[in-house]
């Protein structure tokens, strides 16, 4: 009986679907650029030769990400992640940056003189130098 037209509310009925399908696009692609970025560099360190050549600790360093978790309810939790990462100098003075493990990053320190074995981008492991009482004075 009444009808009233409010004028350009059907617009935006028609309009959120596509800004939202547009949105889910751009995420699938990031997300398959990605993906495709991993492999590549998976790829290129499997064909890189594995090196293993005299190195030092210069640096050692995290990234910690915080992650919110929500549930129903309004439940939340939190946790981290934490990711390592150590510099490495060679004798052409040279630096690469390695992400490690926990454990060895735990292992190493900054000064460590070493072996550095490594395929490409990927740490394999740092065998330190043993001391002698000439190299400690």
């Amino acid at each position: 009986m009444y009808d009233v037209d409010v004028g350009g509310g059907d617009g935006l009925f028609t309009a959120a679907p596509v800004f939202i399908g547009i949105i889910f696009v751009i995420i699938l692609i990031l997300f398959i650029v990605n993906v495709f970025n991993g492999l590549s560099q998976w790829k290129e360190n499997e064909e890189s030769p594995r090196l293993s050549v005299p190195a030092h600790v210069i640096s050692k360093r995290t990234n910690v990400t915080r992650h919110n978790h929500f549930h129903d309810n309004d439940v939340h939790s939190y946790s981290s992640s934490t990711t390592y990462f150590i510099t490495c100098e060679f004798d052409s003075g040279d630096r690469t940056e390695f992400r490690i493990s926990g454990k060895e990053f735990g292992l190493l320190a900054e000064g460590d003189i070493g072996t550095l074995t490594f395929q490409g981008t990927r740490f394999i492991d740092f065998s330190r130098k043993k001391q002698t009482e000439e190299n400690l004075h």
